[in-house]
């Protein structure tokens, strides 16, 4: 028996690349997946049927609330319920110097990146909260701690860590799990990045990071919720939330030189113990 036998899950951005390392994992442990790309969701689809599994191609964008809803009922309907949601579509651009970024292009990477995530995880989380229970795991990325050219992409995958700990506090009461994930694999998207060997190798293939999200797909994460974890190569680990560093400086009323003379004393060695861009 698989870890997945009898759940439904949907994968979006699963034509290939990672999505589709994760939807035919998540098949071959049993699952019941919806495959979601407006590019080769059939090809990945059939595969899976091909080898025992089911499989339903659903190639909707994710970008358009109506079609974003339409793959969550595309699994209730064919499947009966809705048990686990991959919330893997993004799109990116590399080389771009900031100076040039273009808006048309930002504008699509934000519609497929957050509102795309925004839109499955919001029709996913009213099944499964009627139901009582369900787990979503959205892709965030290492780079939301910031990626020099790529603003946008960065930008998006915090904003996708950000609903990821909102999403879990609203849902854990409700019997839903939501956590994220930062992988690094050689994947289509990593390579038509210029900089993709100072990050990544041909050895971190897809294939390698499916175990996690099935895991967290599965019964055996019934505790870990609002985790954002990051699996690069050989690597597992938990990324902390952000939040206040100490010391905390009280003062009754700050000016200009009392605030110098914090930075310049007492905030120093946060500052220097973090990541500066000074120049």
């Amino acid at each position: 028996m698989g870890i997945l036998d009898g759940k439904a899950i949907v994968v979006t951005g699963a034509g290939r690349g990672l999505g589709r390392a994760y939807a035919e994992h998540a098949a071959a442990a049993g699952a019941a997946v919806v495959v979601n790309d407006v590019h080769g969701a059939e090809e990945v689809a059939s595969g899976i049927r091909e080898t025992g599994g089911r499989a339903l191609a659903s190639p909707r964008s994710v970008a358009d609330p109506g079609q974003a809803a339409a793959v969550i009922d595309d699994c209730v309907r064919e499947f009966g319920a809705l048990d686990g949601l991959v919330n893997n579509a993004a799109v990116s651009y590399h080389a771009a110097p900031w100076e040039d970024d273009d808006p048309a292009r930002t504008r699509a990477l934000v519609e497929v990146n957050i509102l795309g995530t925004f839109y499955c995880g919001t029709a996913a989380a009213k099944v499964m909260h009627a139901q009582g229970r369900g787990a979503i795991v959205n892709a965030g990325s290492g780079s939301m701690l910031g990626q020099g050219r790529a603003a946008a992409y960065s930008a998006s995958k915090g904003a996708v860590a950000s609903m990821t700990f909102s999403w879990a506090a609203d849902l854990a009461p409700h019997g839903v799990r939501v956590n994220g994930i930062c992988p690094r694999a050689w994947t289509p998207m990593m390579e038509a990045d210029p900089n993709a060997a100072l990050r990544s190798n041909r050895d971190e293939t897809p294939d390698r990071m499916a175990p996690l999200v099935t895991y967290l797909l599965s019964d055996l994460a019934a505790g870990v919720n609002g985790q954002l974890v990051r699996f690069a190569g050989d690597k597992l680990h938990i990324v902390r939330h952000a939040g206040i560093k100490e010391p905390v400086l009280s003062h009754e009323t700050w000016t200009v030189d009392t605030i110098a003379a914090a930075f310049d004393k007492d905030l120093t060695p946060e500052i220097r113990s973090a990541k500066n861009w000074a120049v």
